[in-house]
Order: structure tokens, then C-alpha cells, then sequence
């Protein structure tokens, strides 16, 4: 027999525990009102004989009141009654004072791999998760209903982000608008930044401004390299001007101010590096960023945006040096390279940085690449334009929206206001296979991640421009007024709020014995269940005017929390339950032997179905010497999918100066091939987990799910 705790958790039944119970109780009565160990064990017989296969812990305190009163201890029943109603106070005042000592100790899982870009151990996080307890605990406590606590509890779908949840102000990701702050200038900390007039400055100033809106958020932020590129320009006509005072020829002007172009291109990149990965926020890490690299987003600056994705991309092979001096791969910035017609064919005038592009992700796993000809198909707005634009942070995509002051398009200050996820396993094995149960068990499903994600937005609602004037007042999000409500902001798609999903392998595979890769009834019922999930978006939001989209979540500990809460409620089902992770969103289950080609190209399919963001990723050995088997599946996400990555390895050893892949052996822990080393602290491990890449390690159930991934290409040329 299982029982079911009050949080959630399922454990199993230990009749001990009702002994103590009620000899504690016994304890506090007259000899006249006590039970006999006699009563006792008939008690627990009874409760035993019920043959229950789960119980709530509730639902076994209700029968033992009930079985002191029929036996006539009413006086002890009573103070049973007392003695529960205490500890239910007790356990309402205080949740968190357990969860504070496993994390100052350092004794945890969770802690230690909550989050595979922070350290547990340092204070900056320990800080940042100390408040992020209490913030849990007050949602779990007042801001939430109590079905949704349990539902989150049990796994059956995921409320994100809970321990940022309590301070209204917080929202989850954007698009910086770079562009308005460093244009027309904007304050931080009460300082006035104005208008910078070189490139290096413009770094500096944009990576302060990185550090402030990430310390004003939760999730990822990305920028674009052209608002960047016109100060290149600004650099180039200083220098041009002082070799010009010196009475230099115009031919000599040129050729030394493009030197020193060069030059501050190169240091302010380099500086822009540094910053942003030795700078720690608010939230205990280096800022979750990407930086996107699209040619198509200026025609006036586009030679100079070039020559900075040159340098970003060149500076991104080489590396950064780890504590021993030695050049290793680095989470962040991510690197958003986007594939158009420019730069995509040999004969086109930028092919030079695609040749750069796949030899850095062969090196260092980014840039992740767009495709602007399947987006522009995917993103068309209300005037029946296509668009292309970056994701925010690793793979949450904003939907179109058409500014009504200009009535273009407008990406960038746009944000999302956060996540809730559905258990689709959990669905269909809540159903039992029964095809008429499963449609109805989803939508009562869907209905709560409707109710959940109302409670953000209204939690939201009551934001002013004043909690965060870098956001809102500034120019990173908006210009509002001091004092000014966001709510408008919240409306008319200007914003995103994300239905995330997870584990429809596992969902169909279960419903139909078939997998969603089979095209055929497995994908047919797998592309049903993903057009619910837009269909209930389509709804809410033409009844509310707010923006829900159908995201794929990047659940990085939560497909452990996930399989576990799955075992825990239906058992160990082949094939279904039996590992420790459920698979991200649509994809292909990481252990299914497929060619990288047709798994981008079935991928894509339900890509188009996640608007609000999904990343698809083929797994490959090390193809630094092979470059053009890169340059193959580059050419081949061009024309098929509008956003994907390739995963390779990159990795080192510090003991030894291995420079390779380290292994995951039978127990899931990480070793060293050449000396065995399995010190965490003298590995440098970086894996791409859920669009972004990791350095800190993973719990076991992520762990598992790298260590079981198939490559999805060989390491030959094509005969």
C-alpha cells in the first residue's frame, strides 16, 4: 500500500507510524480514556484489510478518529483531533526550514543540480535560492489555489518558476531593446547614460544594461548584434578624421582607420565576453543571454555587422580559459546565427561566416541556427507579412505583432510573462488507453494550466513602470511614465504567455504502441494532441486579449521530477515509466535510432505547432575535421526547419589535460577515460540540455537522459 502526503509525494505505508501516533495521544489521557495495544493493532488491521492500493495520509487520520469514537474513546479521540490539528499549524507556519539546511549544508541533490549554470555552493546562489525558497513557499501558501499546489506537486502539470513568483514584478524573458537604450540614451542606478560614440563603449554600456535587466527578470534575455553595428561606423569616421588632421591621403585614411576598426571591433568584443561571463546578477549567475547574429536586420550597417559576428564567432572557437589557464567551452553568451540568402550558398557574399559558423559549433556547439526562409513562413503577421526575429534566452519565441503606431512589425522590448507546463504522459496514463477518457482528462488538464496562467498574468497585472524603471521606464521594455501601469503591455499580443508541454513521445507511445516518429497512426495522433494545444490558446486568447502560444519547454530538472511523480502514481511501465526522464516537448526520444536529415525534417512538423518557442538538435560525434558534413545539415535547416542545433562534445579533464568527451558510466557518474578522474570540481563538462548549454552538471534523471543519447550522424564522408 502507498500512501499519499500531503505535498504530493507518494511513500509507502508503515504502520509504526500510526502506532506513535496514537500512543502519543494515549499519553495525554487518564488510564479510563487509553486504548489497549490490543485496539491498536485492530485499527491498523482494519485500516490494512481495507486493501487499498494508495490511501491519502487524510484519509487514514479520518478512520482512526472514527474508530476511537465507535469503541467509546471519545476523550481521546478528541485529543487525536488536538494533536492533528496542531501539527497541521505547524506544518502550515513553517515548509521551508528543511529545504534552507539541505541547501546551506550542501547535502541535496536538487540544490546541487537544480540548475546546470549555477553553483550551489558559492553565496551569490545560495542567495538567490534562500529567497527563492521563501518566495515557494509563499505561493504554495497564499498565491496559489490549492488545486494547482497539488497538481504541481504530483507532477501533473508544472508551475515555473515558483520562487520568483512571490515578487509581482517579475517577468520571464525578452528581447532587449538595445537599439532605444543605446540610441537614445537611458539611467541606471539614477545615472544618466547617454548616446556612446565607439563601439567599445557601446559594449560596455550594453553589457550594464544586460546585467540590469536580467537582475530585473527571471529567464533568458537575448540582443542583436546590429544595434550594435552602427557605432562600428561611428569608430571608423573618429579615426578617419584623426588620420585626416594629420593631413594623410584619403587612401591612407581609410586603410589605417580600417586597421583600428578592426582593432576596437576585436577589443570590444573581447570586453563584451568578459563581462558578461564575469558579471554575477541578482538571480546568483552570469546573465542567461544570447546574442543574435542576423545580417537581414540592417542594410545601411550590414558590412560592419558582419565584421562583429566575424570577430564574436572567432573569439568564440578559441574559447575561454577555465582556472588552469586552458581555453575551455563556455555556457554563455548563446549565439544566434540566422541563415539567409547572404550568407547560405558558397556563391553568396557571406558565406565566409557560415564557413566560420560550422566550424565554431563543430568546436563549440554554437551558434544555434534560424532559418529567415521557414521562419518568414511560420511568422506571418495580421498584414500577411513573414518575420524573422530571435528567440528570448534558449528557445521561447514571441509571437507576430504589428505595432499600431507604425503598423510594421516590432520584436524587440517585448517579453513573455511565464511558463506553465502539462504532463502529457500523465494524461494518457491517467486515461488507462481509453481514447474517449484521455480527450476529456486533457481538457479538464489544459483547463488548469488556463487557471494557472491566469494567476500570473493577474499577478502581473497590478505591476507599475516604477519596480523596475530599467524595464519599464528606460527603454529595455517600454517608456512608460513614473508610476504608470504595465497592464497594456500585458494585452494585445505585445506579450507572450506560454502553455508549455512535455513528454508527447511518451503520451503516444502509450496511447497507441506506436511512437510519433512512425509516420503513421503514432504522428497522427501526436499532431491531434498538439493542435488541442493551439486550439485552447486560439481561445483563451480571443476571449481574454492575451497572447497564450503553445511552447516547448525546456524542463531541465523537471524531467526527473516528472518520471519520478509518473512511477510514483501508475508504477514501473516499459518503455514508459521505466527511465528517469521523460522526453522535452515533441522530440525524438533521445535512445530512437534516426539519421539526422529525417529527424530535423519530421521535427519540423511539430515545430510549426509550438509558436511560442521549441528547438530542435541533431547529436554527432566531433566533426572538427569534417566541416563539411556541418555545412551539410546548416544548408539542410536553411530549407526545413526554422530553428535547430547541433550537439557535439567538448569537454576536459583537469588532472590529466584530457582534451575529449568524459564518459557517463552504469551508475551515471561522470569519469575521465584516460585517468579516471570523477572530481566534479576538476572536470569541465559542457552539454547542451534544453536549447542551452550546461557546465554545472545535472541531476540523475537528466544525467541518464544524456548518457542514452544516440548520434544522429557518423563521422564519414559520404561516399
Amino acid at each position: 500500500m502507498k500512501i499519499i502526503k500531503r505535498d504530493g509525494t507518494i511513500v509507502d505505508y508503515n504502520p509504526e507510524k500510526i502506532r506513535v501516533a496514537i500512543q502519543k495521544a494515549n499519553a495525554e489521557v487518564s488510564k479510563k480514556y487509553k486504548v489497549s495495544n490490543e485496539q491498536i493493532e485492530e485499527i491498523i488491521n482494519y485500516i490494512e484489510e481495507l486493501n487499498k492500493s494508495r490511501i491519502l495520509v487524510e484519509d487514514i487520520q479520518d478512520i482512526i478518529e472514527e474508530k476511537l469514537m465507535e469503541i467509546g474513546k471519545y476523550e481521546l479521540a478528541k485529543v487525536y483531533i488536538t494533536y492533528r490539528y496542531k501539527r497541521a499549524l505547524v506544518r502550515k507556519a513553517n515548509t521551508t526550514d528543511q529545504s534552507i539546511k539541505e541547501l546551506i549544508e550542501g547535502e541535496s541533490e536538487y540544490w546541487n543540480s537544480e540548475n546546470s549554470n549555477k553553483n550551489a555552493t558559492v553565496v551569490t546562489t545560495q542567495r538567490d535560492y534562500l529567497a527563492g525558497i521563501t518566495s515557494t513557499d509563499i505561493t504554495r501558501r497564499f498565491l496559489l489555489p490549492e488545486d494547482i499546489v497539488k497538481a504541481h506537486d504530483e507532477g501533473i502539470i508544472h508551475f515555473h518558476d515558483a520562487d520568483y513568483f512571490a515578487q509581482n514584478a517579475l517577468t520571464n524573458c525578452e528581447l532587449i531593446n538595445i537599439e532605444d537604450m543605446l540610441q537614445n540614451g537611458t539611467i541606471m542606478n539614477g545615472v544618466m547614460i547617454e548616446k556612446p560614440h565607439r563601439f567599445i563603449t557601446a559594449c560596455t554600456i550594453a553589457t550594464q544594461i544586460i546585467l540590469g535587466v536580467t537582475s530585473s527578470t527571471y529567464g533568458g534575455a537575448t540582443i542583436s548584434l546590429a544595434h550594435l553595428a552602427p557605432f562600428v561606423k561611428s569608430s571608423y569616421e573618429k579615426y578617419y578624421k584623426k588620420y585626416k588632421d594629420r593631413g594623410l591621403s584619403d587612401k591612407q585614411c581609410e586603410e589605417f582607420a580600417k586597421q583600428d576598426t578592426r582593432k576596437e571591433v576585436s577589443d570590444g568584443v573581447q570586453t563584451f565576453n568578459y563581462q558578461v561571463n564575469s558579471m554575477t546578477n541578482t538571480n546568483g549567475q552570469a546573465p542567461f543571454l544570447s546574442v543574435c547574429m542576423y545580417l537581414g536586420e540592417t542594410e545601411e550597417y550590414k558590412d560592419e555587422l558582419a565584421l562583429i559576428i566575424e570577430e564574436f564567432l572567432k573569439q568564440r572557437i578559441v574559447g575561454f580559459k577555465n582556472e588552469q589557464g586552458v581555453y575551455v567551452t563556455p555556457a554563455f553568451p548563446k549565439l544566434l546565427y540566422v541563415l539567409e540568402e547572404d550568407n547560405i550558398h558558397k556563391e553568396s557574399k557571406y558565406w565566409y561566416l557560415t564557413e566560420l559558423a560550422a566550424k565554431c559549433t563543430a568546436k563549440r556547439m554554437v551558434p544555434d541556427y534560424i532559418s529567415e526562409k521557414k521562419m518568414k513562413e511560420f511568422k506571418i503577421d495580421k498584414n500577411g507579412e513573414g518575420h524573422c526575429y530571435p528567440c528570448m534566452g534558449c528557445r521561447s519565441f514571441l509571437t507576430p505583432y504589428v505595432d499600431p503606431e507604425t503598423n510594421k512589425g516590432k520584436y524587440y522590448g517585448r517579453f513573455n510573462q511565464g511558463v506553465v507546463t502539462i504532463n502529457l504522459v500523465d494524461v494518457a496514463l491517467s486515461s488507462g488507453k481509453d481514447m474517449d477518457k484521455f480527450w476529456k482528462i486533457y481538457d479538464e488538464r489544459l483547463e488548469l494550466c488556463h487557471r494557472a496562467l491566469q494567476a500570473r498574468h493577474e499577478r502581473l497585472s497590478k505591476v507599475t513602470s516604477d519596480v523596475a524603471p530599467i524595464l519599464w521606464q528606460y527603454g529595455a521594455l517600454a517608456r512608460l511614465k513614473k508610476g504608470e501601469s504595465i497592464h497594456s503591455l500585458l494585452h494585445s499580443g505585445y506579450s507572450t504567455i506560454s502553455l508549455g508541454y512535455a513528454g508527447l513521445y511518451e503520451c503516444v507511445k502509450y496511447m497507441t504502441d506506436n511512437s510519433h516518429t512512425d509516420n503513421g497512426e503514432g504522428k497522427e495522433f501526436a499532431l491531434k494532441v498538439m493542435q488541442r494545444l493551439n486550439d485552447k490558446c486560439k481561445e483563451w486568447k480571443e476571449k481574454e486579449d492575451i497572447d497564450y502560444s503553445v511552447y516547448g519547454t525546456p524542463i531541465e530538472s523537471t524531467t526527473y521530477k516528472f518520471a519520478k511523480c509518473l512511477k510514483e502514481r501508475f508504477g514501473e511501465i516499459k518503455g514508459i515509466t521505466d527511465r528517469g526522464y521523460i522526453t522535452n516537448s515533441y522530440h525524438v526520444p533521445v535512445f530512437e535510432e534516426i539519421d539526422a536529415f529525417s529527424k530535423l525534417k519530421l521535427e519540423s512538423e511539430f515545430q510549426r505547432l509550438s509558436p511560442g518557442g521549441a528547438i530542435s538538435y541533431v547529436e554527432t560525434p566531433n566533426l572538427q575535421d569534417n566541416l563539411e558534413v556541418v555545412l551539410q545539415i546548416i544548408q539542410f535547416i536553411y530549407d526545413n526547419i526554422m530553428y535547430a542545433e547541433l550537439n557535439t562534445k567538448s569537454d576536459y579533464c583537469q588532472k590529466c589535460g584530457f582534451d575529449g568527451e568524459i564518459q557517463i558510466d552504469d551508475n551515471l557518474e561522470w569519469y575521465c577515460p584516460n585517468c579516471g578522474n570523477r572530481d566534479h570540481n576538476t572536470l569541465n563538462v559542457a552539454r547542451r540540455t534544453c536549447g542551452y548549454i550546461g557546465s554545472n552538471f545535472w541531476n540523475k534523471g537528466r544525467t541518464q537522459e544524456i548518457k542514452e543519447r544516440v548520434l544522429h550522424i557518423d563521422n564519414k564522408d559520404d561516399e
